[in-house]
């Protein structure tokens, strides 16, 4: 922790521990307010919104400047998609064949619609089309990473000298929409259509409600930690393979393709010196990627500085109202009936809030909590994951060149 011109910032130590103190926050406020309970409002999302805005008002009246060092935040994320992999089976994988194309169709569609809306909503405000794209598939869509990998370009060869300010402003309020559009949405489908899961499986992410009691001793704990270290290792091996062709993928979808590979290629039988079977879809990997996510969630979110995104509220607020609106009818009208109506469908519907306008571990809470209060559903944590994680990125780094041509 250091104080210099103005600015405190704390270390990658005090950032992981004041995200767990945000988490039982979070999940403080969440046991008092039955509201956010109902609609499965992640934790992380609680805890963090009301941090970042206590951060903004002790700016806002002192002027001193909290900063975080996110490098354990990100560790956590690949920690939270090995389980991911970890938990796949080569049977759930080939289920997932048509619902994932569905999905991937339905988004691809779903991300031309919202740049056209960005252009739509930005000239109506006399703003030119990369505007616009920054309040579409950039930020949104992309995230913060896509945003800030475009803004620079679009500064440079469109005019646009606040590009940046821009795409993480609309990143960061999609973030906060798509954290609480997931649970409601998931609510009105399962109740509206008296919908369950069609059988009692293991949760992918954290533990069921009705068991939370259930105890897991510190060797389950070291053999979930062990299997996941495996597989990051795999992963980052991977990773180098890719980038030696020319390829970029972030790390954590690596590592989720390792868990994947590691849990189906490998006989279940296959002697390991702990004694014991691989821990997928045990709880002590789900406890894992409960701790792993809703720690991460609740970093990403309490260290939003909200006080550089007054300037730009107007325009912002029009693309941003505008383009929850049109996923939201997406989710509902196009994207559950297609997926066949089902519980699996709503859970989907949940992830889509995160993939729409937020980023993928915001999908991945949506879903997480609406699971831990309604049932599991492993064909949401397969196919969300993979279109978030790597077929996203592919489409977007065609279509923002497209649309900046012929916007």
């Amino acid at each position: 922790m250091e104080f210099n011109n103005g600015t405190l910032h704390l270390t990658s130590f005090f950032a992981v521990t004041l995200g767990i103190v945000v988490l039982f926050i979070g999940k403080r406020i969440n046991d008092v307010v039955s509201f956010l309970r109902e609609f499965s409002i992640p934790e992380p999302v609680t805890g963090g919104l009301l941090f970042s805005i206590l951060i903004t008002l002790i700016y806002l009246s002192t002027s001193i400047e909290i900063s975080f060092d996110m490098v354990a935040r990100d560790f956590l994320l690949v920690y939270f998609f090995t389980t991911i992999g970890i938990n796949a089976s080569l049977k759930d994988l080939l289920s997932g064949g048509k619902p994932l194309v569905v999905l991937l169709v339905i988004t691809i569609g779903y991300m031309a619609i919202q740049n056209l809306t960005g252009i739509t909503i930005a000239s109506l405000f006399g703003l030119s089309t990369p505007v616009g794209l920054l309040g579409g598939s950039v930020s949104l869509t992309g995230g913060h990473g896509t945003a800030i990998a475009w803004a620079p370009r679009i500064a440079s060869e469109y005019g646009i000298s606040n590009a940046m300010e821009i795409g993480i402003a609309c990143a960061t309020f999609g973030l906060i929409l798509a954290s609480i559009m997931g649970g409601p949405i998931a609510k009105l489908l399962i109740t509206w259509h008296k919908l369950s899961p069609t059988q009692t499986d293991p949760m992918d992410v954290g533990l069921p409600e009705s068991k939370k009691m259930g105890g897991i001793d510190h060797l389950d704990l070291l053999d979930g930690i062990l299997a996941i270290h495996i597989c990051i290792i795999l992963g980052l091996i991977l990773n180098e393979g890719i980038e030696s062709l020319g390829l970029q993928l972030p790390l954590f979808v690596s590592c989720l393709f390792a868990g994947i590979l590691i849990t189906n290629l490998i006989p279940k039988n296959f002697p390991r010196f702990s004694g014991t079977k691989w821990p997928s879809r045990k709880p002590a990997i789900a406890l894992i990627a409960d701790v792993a996510l809703g720690t991460f969630l609740a970093m990403s979110l309490m260290s939003m500085q909200l006080w550089t995104l007054v300037d730009l509220a107007a325009p912002i607020f029009a693309i941003l109202s505008t383009q929850f609106l049109v996923a939201l009818c997406i989710a509902i009208f196009v994207l559950f009936p297609a997926m066949g109506k089902n519980y699996d469908a709503a859970v989907v519907c949940a992830g889509f809030g995160g993939i729409s306008l937020g980023s993928t571990p915001t999908a991945m809470a949506n879903m997480s909590a609406v699971s831990q209060r309604y049932g599991a559903s492993h064909l949401a944590f397969i196919i969300v994951p993979l279109v978030c994680a790597f077929f996203i990125d592919l489409v977007n780094a065609l279509m923002i060149p497209f649309f900046l041509t012929h916007g």
